[in-house]
């Protein structure tokens, strides 16, 4: 068993020992071994040249990490909170999105961001929201959101192999979570959704936080009866929209959990596309359940009612099989 925060951790040492071109930096990535922890003892281990700390501006430390990424070398840079990575957004789709297509593919940009995204700890609306569909929209850049210990230990390899950008949202809620992990764990594609659970009656789809949700919906909906399958995104841009319509199509009912608001955010573009590509095989509304379109509240009861629950998920598929 090994948390999610050990994963990541482990998934860093693995590329720092794999490729000599690989560093770490950001805000308190060293000495105060991140502000999660997932980088703790890796600036004893591989030392200051490796393991960067960064001033206090985020525009400032991705602009570096660009250039560096265009020099030749991997980083992999930490923005603390998603709500921090508003303040390095210029440099994001300026600049690491663009570069490509504005030099006629003479320049990539192999950088990997990493960011904590979404609520649950109590740290209020400047440190809790998920921005996930802000990223998503941006051509030049892969978005992708380990849901599991697995995927978080095995992602970050495969996405540094990308000669483009690629955006990591890792879960706060999910850090002191636990998995199994073999001992021989492969990096893992981050092309594909995968389906974690089969069923016939109705498509769950979720992603990051949320997968953990649809999962124990599926568990209280299989003791009435109702077989829901669970896809987990993974990726969120590209979408793997043939994973989502071939589940849709064979349960023709589809509900979506999306820990972003419900305005304009990933559930909507997926529930546009199944409207789009598979009209004529849903027999019921496409169900959305989101984060009620609020600042996250600090209060710990605020924070719990803003959030999508089991319940609520629950509710929306059964309501779709009605």
């Amino acid at each position: 068993m090994i948390t999610y925060r050990e994963a990541m951790r482990e998934a860093l040492r693995e590329a720092l020992d794999r490729d000599d071109r690989v560093f770490l930096m950001g805000e308190d990535v060293g000495a105060y071994g991140g502000c999660f922890g997932v980088s703790r003892g890796l600036l004893e281990e591989y030392g200051p040249r490796r393991i960067r700390d960064t001033p206090l501006s985020e525009s400032a430390f991705v602009g570096a990490g660009i250039g560096a990424a265009l020099g030749g070398m991997r980083p992999i840079v930490e923005i603390m909170t998603g709500n921090f990575s508003l303040l390095a957004l210029d440099q994001i789709l300026n600049n690491a999105a663009t570069l490509r297509h504005m030099s006629g593919g003479q320049l990539g940009v192999p950088l990997v961001i990493r960011m904590a995204t979404g609520a649950g700890r109590q740290l209020a609306a400047q440190h809790s929201h998920s921005l996930e569909a802000f990223y998503a929209h941006i051509p030049g850049l892969r978005v992708v959101s380990p849901a599991t210990v697995a995927d978080a230990r095995g992602m970050l390899w495969t996405a540094l192999q990308d000669p483009d950008p690629v955006v990591i949202f890792e879960p706060i809620a999910l850090y002191n979570s636990e998995g199994e992990l073999a001992a021989d764990a492969e990096p893992v594609d981050i092309d594909h959704a995968v389906v974690r659970r089969a069923g016939a009656d109705a498509t769950v789809v979720a992603f990051g936080a949320t997968l953990a949700i649809a999962e124990s919906a599926a568990e209280t909906l299989a003791a009435e009866g109702i077989a829901a399958e669970v896809i987990d995104v993974r990726s969120l841009r590209p979408l793997d929209e043939a994973t989502l319509l071939e589940s849709v199509t064979r349960t023709h009912r589809l509900v979506i959990v999306d820990e972003c608001w419900r305005s304009v955010g990933i559930a909507a573009e997926i529930a546009a596309r199944a409207a789009e590509h598979a009209y004529y095989d849903l027999d019921a509304p496409i169900g959305r359940v989101c984060t009620t379109e609020v600042p996250i509240p600090y209060a710990r009861q605020l924070e719990e009612a803003a959030l999508p629950r089991v319940q609520t998920v629950v509710d929306a598929v059964r309501e779709a099989v009605s």
